[in-house]
């Protein structure tokens, strides 16, 4: 398991939000937290301290007229920390060489494939013909659907008819370098994670995979390394005290490296 950081834009300031709450209505969302500092303050914190593999979401839609306030501070944050950030949000073929040469490790996907209720495969090959597999993360960020899980998209409000499987994650591995999952219905709650999430996840064997979402405690990570087998990778937003919540952001990192090695 290994601390994954995140910078989340919002409207052109980095946010924490309750995920499910996010609509392109007014560009609103439920905040938990907005920071005085911009992106790049926290990718150079990253950067300082070497933590790789973190992800930039620019939170706006490209109609938004704050996208070029958000794909502002998404540049900035890649300009302080060139070679360790991912990016996503409206990525698309058209424009992922812009941000991976503009600094992004990787472009993180979901509505441009996933979209209709449908896997667009067409989309996804462009995708690979462009950039090549081992510069894609797959966002397969997901809500529960009776006793499953569905991927979701736009906004995390539409739900796809693409149940999230070990099956799948086979087949879609195909295509990408990694897995970002957004578990949505606990995403910003810091109220514990999605545990049957996590145990598919943990046994599954592939490629790296992040989840996201609920982790509000040491407990909650304690419960991710043994449901995930010790195999997933974290992101933790909300919960940290440098977006104003209550876990200290040194000791998250402490205490992962400790237990990835136990």
């Amino acid at each position: 398991m290994e601390f994954r950081p995140c910078i989340d834009i919002h409207n052109g300031q980095v946010k924490q939000i309750v995920g499910g709450s996010l609509t392109d209505i007014n560009n609103q969302a439920s905040e938990n937290f907005v920071s005085e500092q911009d992106a790049g303050f926290y990718a150079k914190l990253y950067k300082d301290q070497g933590i790789k593999g973190g992800h930039i979401i620019l939170l706006n839609p490209d109609s938004s007229e704050y996208y070029e306030k958000t794909k502002e501070q998404a540049l900035l944050a890649l300009k302080a920390y060139p070679g360790g950030l991912q990016v996503g949000g409206g990525i698309t073929a058209d424009n992922a060489e812009e941000f991976l040469h503009a600094g992004a490790t990787h472009v993180i996907v979901t509505s441009y494939v996933f979209k209709d209720g449908q896997i667009h495969y067409e989309n996804l090959y462009k995708l690979v013909d462009k950039v090549g597999k081992e510069k894609i993360v797959l966002d397969l960020s997901c809500r529960r659907k009776g006793t499953d899980y569905y991927i979701v998209t736009d906004r995390w409000q539409k739900f796809t008819d693409v149940k999230l499987n070990h099956e799948i994650l086979d087949e879609l591995s195909r295509y990408c370098d990694e897995f970002l999952i957004h578990a949505v219905d606990v995403e910003g709650k810091a109220s514990g994670i999605e545990k049957d999430l996590a145990e598919l996840l943990g046994e599954w064997n592939g490629i790296p995979v992040t989840y996201a979402g609920g982790v509000g405690s040491f407990d909650d990570l304690a419960d991710l390394k043994r449901l995930g087998q010790n195999k997933l990778n974290v992101t933790i937003g909300s919960a940290l005290d440098i977006f104003g919540g209550p876990m200290n952001y040194e000791e998250v990192q402490r205490y992962i490296v400790r237990e990835s090695f136990s």
